[in-house]
């Protein structure tokens, strides 16, 4: 028996795995882009609540450009809502240089909140 075929009905090559023949498949190549924190926390939620969703992007090869999406979605919301909270809020650089513990504190209380938001529409969500 032949290691590998080739299949002109499909279009396929099989290669030979013990008794039986199975096709050569590789996934589509894909541009890789860097993922932050938002898209790997996307990622595990992906993989544990949308596999289906997930395996689709995988082997479509979009995975990757789908996961920097949602990431640079994320961090320009985050960074928007911090600053608008913090103007709305009053934490300004004058209360950093007059008390920054409060500001500290204020500024940690605003991305908690802010991270809560970012989560709930961007990131757990489909």
């Amino acid at each position: 028996m032949e290691k590998r075929i080739y299949d002109e009905q499909n279009g396929l090559w099989y290669e030979l795995q013990g008794d039986y023949y199975l096709p050569c498949l590789s996934l589509p190549e894909e541009e890789q882009k860097s993922v932050g924190v938002w898209g790997q926390r996307h990622i595990r939620y992906l993989k544990q609540y949308h596999k289906v969703f997930y395996m689709n992007l995988l082997t479509s090869g979009k995975l990757n450009n789908y996961l920097a999406d949602i990431d640079n979605q994320a961090e320009e919301m985050f960074s928007r809502l911090v600053k608008q909270l913090a103007e709305k809020e009053n934490v300004t650089e004058k209360l950093k240089a007059e008390n920054q513990m409060m500001w500290v504190q204020k500024m940690n209380i605003i991305r908690s909140r802010v991270i809560e938001v970012v989560n709930t529409y961007l990131i757990y969500n489909t």
